[in-house]
């Protein structure tokens, strides 16, 4: 029973995921299978509300923790902290890029579709270095406010077909060459993630450094954050009902959930693969070698949060979800979990980095081209910066597929032919995205095991000093406030021996514990 008690939550949300799966199949059986965008949309209406409630967690959640795990460290901690965060989600980028190429190279899955027509779809917004420098750029949002509705994107201007002159420059644009083209700007309604992120460190760091006059505002977010874990904690308990709806509801939108997935069965194969290899393989072996404790009871402790980002297709969604699994389930260290997270769900994308190594190589496979050692090592670097910027929403590894696709020349327009499965691996790459994070912030947490504990030790020493100071102030109040005895030296034997526990203090008012030594001198004095 204590088993069932502690991961019935667990149990019932992977309960929700095949009950949609179930449901929407069961539904899409019915007469000619074929729902309009409608009918599909009122089955997922349910998971709709749980997936905006989730959204609605993500601003009043992230920012106040983030600000309070940082503000209430010390910053040559925090320090520590980060680099290792970090240094793991380079490590496991890398591993997924590289476990991506070798099992497309291997597999070679791109020659089985080469048949597959390209569908003309619209050129890319922008080019490579744009891409790159809007992620800077995003780091950096101008307004707080318009950085929780809109992230910036920089887009070109299409001359035609013909070369002409810009009128403002005198400079000449060639339709051939996207570099030459005009530039201009806009804000797409998706939250900026990275840009809050970076401002919460900032904001963290100062707390820290501001010492005594920092801790009101310290006090006032991790307030907050304590209060938004209780509605956290009370979403999350939605989430095998809102899952399973939108689940059923995505399934509903396909024309042919069967055709679909056989005509791009060795890439979905190939991808499904290596997602799974570098999410139950890799990451745990990973896992094990540094914490020496075994995964699988740490993976299915973290069933809520895996089965809410298959549902969701969303990391960011995801968040209040992950950490509270990690807390609640893992007991990972709130201060830890609620810096390395937030960083982890914008930049440690293991599952997107994999995906799009292979479905890179593959287009060039079905397109007859063979790449080149410097191609594919392109390919990595790409595929990994890519994943870093891309945002932890559904279907965001479409959009940055396009810029690794344009970097080695091969035509964005095939990223069509996947489109179809996506739906798909986009839930399955979450979900190890979700796991990597998980796994991150454990690691993390048994690395600093000994700073934390400094800490603790530290802030038990801060609270044995307060009481010694009480206990002075005690004796001190005593000790003034006592007029039944006639000389001081009856005054001073009476306060030697009266406990601070047994003293009463009498209606004086607060002073400090200099005020009042000053004070008790002055009326010796007089005596």
């Amino acid at each position: 029973m204590g088993f069932l008690r502690e991961n019935i939550l667990t149990m019932a949300t992977l309960m929700g995921v095949v009950a949609g799966i179930s449901l929407g199949l069961s539904l899409k059986s019915l007469d000619d299978g074929i729902w309009t965008a409608r009918q599909a949309y009122y089955v997922g209406y349910p998971g709709k509300i749980f997936l905006n409630m989730l959204k609605c967690l993500i601003i009043p959640l992230i920012v106040p923790s983030l600000i309070a795990s940082i503000g209430q460290l010390d910053l040559r901690v925090s320090g520590k902290i980060g680099s290792r965060a970090v240094l793991y989600y380079m490590t496991t980028t890398f591993i997924a890029v590289t476990l991506g190429i070798i099992l497309t190279i291997t597999i070679r899955p791109g020659f089985a579709n080469s048949e597959e027509v390209i569908e003309k779809t619209e050129s890319s917004k922008g080019t490579t270095t744009d891409t790159l420098l809007d992620l800077f750029t995003n780091c950096f949002p101008p307004n707080l406010v318009q950085a929780t509705m809109q992230q910036y994107k920089t887009l070109i201007v299409d001359p035609g077909n013909e070369v002409i002159e810009d009128s403002s420059t005198g400079a000449t644009i060639d339709p051939l060459n996207k570099e030459t083209w005009k530039m201009t700007g806009s804000w797409n309604n998706s939250t900026n993630i990275l840009g809050l992120v970076i401002f919460s460190v900032a904001t963290g760091v100062a707390i820290s450094l501001s010492g005594e006059e920092g801790k009101p505002l310290l006090s006032f977010f991790k307030s907050v954050s304590h209060v938004m874990m209780k509605v956290t904690n009370w979403v999350v308990h939605l989430a095998p009902v809102g899952v399973a709806f939108l689940i059923a509801g995505e399934i509903l939108q396909m024309k042919s959930v069967i055709a679909e997935l056989t005509k791009l069965a060795w890439y979905l194969f190939t991808v499904i693969l290596g997602i799974s290899i570098q999410g139950f393989v890799i990451l745990p072996l990973i896992y094990g070698l540094v914490t020496k404790n075994w995964p699988f009871r740490f993976i299915g402790k973290m069933g809520p949060a895996l089965a809410t980002a298959f549902g969701t297709a969303s990391s960011s969604a995801t968040l209040p979800v992950t950490i509270n699994s990690l807390e609640e389930g893992n007991k990972v260290d709130p201060r830890i979990s609620r810096f390395v997270l937030p960083i982890g769900a914008t930049i440690n994308m293991d599952g997107t980095a994999l995906y799009e190594a292979v479905a890179a190589i593959f287009i060039a496979q079905m397109t007859g081209m063979n790449p080149s050692l410097g191609q594919i090592i392109i390919i990595s670097i790409t595929a990994t910066a890519a994943s870093i910027g891309a945002a932890g929403i559904p279907h965001a590894g479409l959009v940055t597929l396009v810029m690794v696709l344009e970097t080695v020349g091969l035509p964005s327009e095939a990223v069509s032919i996947i489109m179809s499965v996506d739906w798909l691996v986009d839930r399955v790459r979450t979900a190890v995205n979700v796991l990597g994070d998980a796994f991150g912030a454990a690691i993390v947490a048994h690395l600093s095991k000994d700073e934390l504990e400094k800490l603790n030790d530290t802030e038990d020493n801060d609270y044995e000093m307060k009481d010694i100071e009480k206990s002075k102030l005690l004796e001190i109040e005593n000790f003034d406030t006592i007029e039944s005895f006639d000389t001081i030296e009856e005054k001073l034997t009476f306060a030697a021996r009266q406990q601070p526990q047994d003293s009463v203090v009498t209606g004086s008012p607060t002073m400090s514990y200099s005020a009042q030594a000053g004070r008790a001198k002055s009326r010796c004095v007089e005596m």
